[in-house]
């Protein structure tokens, strides 16, 4: 069954939260709703890479995790100056990039969201198999400045 989690008050409030199943199509809709929040809370210069960042999380749970259940949450940070988005799921294998070689089509979504945010990490999940993989964008940073290649 999928769930999102309730906000308070006027306007979208601080945070979005979701669990359900994703399927091929989940990143797109899931980009949409980041664009409406992010816009909503004055950061739409933060949509270019916090999308991208996402679309990459989704892909991975899509790819790597046998049942695709997730939970995605998207939060205002405390401070209003950036976006927190993390997406759990039941598979305990880190994220990890595993691109060998240059011409490689798989193994680069941790490459990707590296370059695109200002900070990513992944936390195991207490008492049970899965993670938590996250990022946070920080506003005022163009899309263009906030690319970082290795």
């Amino acid at each position: 069954m999928n769930h999102v989690t309730a906000h308070q008050g006027d306007g979208l409030g601080a945070r979005y939260g979701t669990d359900f199943t994703l399927g091929e199509h989940s990143a797109r809709h899931l980009r949409r709703i980041l664009r409406v929040y992010l816009t909503a809370w004055e950061m739409a210069e933060l949509c270019e890479p916090a999308c991208l960042a996402l679309t990459e999380l989704v892909a991975n749970v899509v790819r790597h995790t046998p049942d695709r259940r997730a939970a995605v949450l998207m939060t205002r940070r405390p401070d209003g100056r950036g976006v927190r988005v993390e997406v759990t799921d039941t598979c305990p294998r880190p994220p990890l990039s595993t691109a060998v070689d240059e011409l490689a089509e798989d193994g680069r979504g941790v490459l990707i969201v590296d370059a695109v945010t200002d900070r990513w990490g992944w936390d195991p999940l207490p008492g049970r198999p899965g993670k938590t993989v996250w990022f946070e964008c920080d506003a005022g940073k163009e899309f263009q400045d906030r690319i970082r290649l290795a």
